[in-house]
């Protein structure tokens, strides 16, 4: 049983929907909080604390992508898992890069959803140990990346990136120059559970290199391994 501590923020209009994810969550032993609109869904994600966000994309007042983009370009952290009829993979990956760290299309079995909520909620406890545990900081060129802090500063200046987009650097970084596989990357930041497409990994490269280099389209750090995949160079 998880700790009745870990508090799950619902944001979803179905109410039967709704009604029935507080219901299992609860009997899995988490405290649950029900919005029903994006606008109150992020008012209460950035007032009150809660371990993780459960939110549909079709939403009333505002959809879930820009409650997730608003709510991560506040610096919030806390990990989110997406819902969605819609199942198109465009959609998918707009979610990830938004900063969403998994996404689940309805109809979706009640199985799967507690074994993701379970592996997100994992993830989050590993990297906060690993922080505990040792504090890193790594400077290449102009760039400075705390895994401590989760701050990277370029020329002096904060950049600022998702949890997920940092998870991905992070991972690259960690690697300490060794080449890692659109896969590997995949499991060590969704899980070897996670079933999303590996297109996703380039795209969060593209977003890298558009924050982190001083020509994207030539860069020092967030290198391409032809046909293997990607490594960071210092």
């Amino acid at each position: 049983m998880p700790n009745e501590q870990v508090v799950i923020l619902v944001i979803e209009d179905d109410e039967s929907i709704a009604l029935g994810l507080k219901m299992n969550l609860e009997a899995e032993g988490y405290a649950v909080m029900l919005e029903t609109d994006g606008e109150s869904g992020l008012e209460r994600a950035l007032k009150d604390s809660a371990d993780l966000l459960i939110l549909d994309v079709m939403l009333p007042r505002q959809n879930g992508f820009e409650v997730l983009r608003r709510f991560r370009e506040s610096g919030a952290s806390t990990p989110v898992i997406m819902l969605s009829a819609r199942g198109a993979e465009t959609e998918k990956v707009m979610g990830l890069e938004l900063g969403a760290e998994d996404y689940i299309t309805k109809p979706f079995g009640l199985a799967e959803l507690l074994a993701r909520v379970r592996a997100v909620l994992r993830r989050g406890q590993v990297r906060q140990s690993e922080a505990s545990e040792k504090i890193l900081r790594v400077e290449a060129g102009d760039l400075n990346i705390d895994s401590g802090t989760r701050v990277v500063t370029k020329q002096g200046e904060v950049v600022s990136l998702t949890a997920t987009e940092f998870d991905v650097l992070w991972c690259l970084v960690a690697a300490q120059g060794q080449v890692l596989s659109r896969k590997d990357i995949q499991d060590h930041v969704w899980g070897p559970e996670h079933h999303g497409t590996l297109r996703t990994i380039d795209n969060f490269l593209l977003q890298l290199r558009s924050k982190l280099e001083d020509d994207p389209v030539a860069p020092e750090h967030l290198l391409t391994v032809r046909g293997v995949g990607y490594r960071f160079s210092t």
